[in-house]
């Protein structure tokens, strides 16, 4: 049988800040982020199986992505873990609560890694993680393929 992709479009609005940038990004500042998720499987063959005919439901797409990326990252200031970014959290969370301290730069491009990560583990059977595409901006986006990254 064929092997089909899938692709469900996401969106979620995010600040963060590029620690020790020697640019404008080392500001905090914000994006409406949109990310396609594409995975890639064969259709169920079995009549019998009520997923019949589908690589995944792309309900059950929606919900892994949402859990596992857009309520962590929606509405959140982001930025990489440093003693620098302790004091801004700790600061932050008495006022204002969803701030994101991850082990990388928040780059568009480090963003992708981590959530190829997160969604990979997640996806059922027989179906895997082809790309992830970003857009950071309107003209600005990155991808990360499953192929060049194994």
């Amino acid at each position: 049988m064929a092997r089909i992709r899938l692709t469900k479009e996401f969106s979620f609005e995010s600040a963060h800040a590029l620690e020790g940038y020697d640019g404008k990004c080392r500001h905090i500042h914000g994006h409406s982020y949109r990310l396609y998720v594409t995975v890639i499987g064969t259709p169920i063959a079995d009549p019998a199986n009520p997923k019949y005919g589908m690589v995944m439901d792309f309900g059950e797409l929606k919900a892994l992505v949402n859990e596992e990326i857009i309520e962590r990252m929606d509405h959140a200031f982001v930025m990489r873990r440093s003693q620098c970014a302790d004091a801004v959290s700790q600061s932050l969370c008495e006022g204002f609560g969803n701030v994101v301290l991850v082990d990388y730069q928040p780059t568009c491009e480090n963003m992708l890694a981590d959530f190829a990560s997160r969604i990979s583990h997640r996806l059922p059977e027989g179906v895997k993680l082809h790309s992830l595409k970003m857009h950071e901006t309107a003209t600005s986006f990155a991808e990360w393929y499953a192929e060049e990254n194994e």
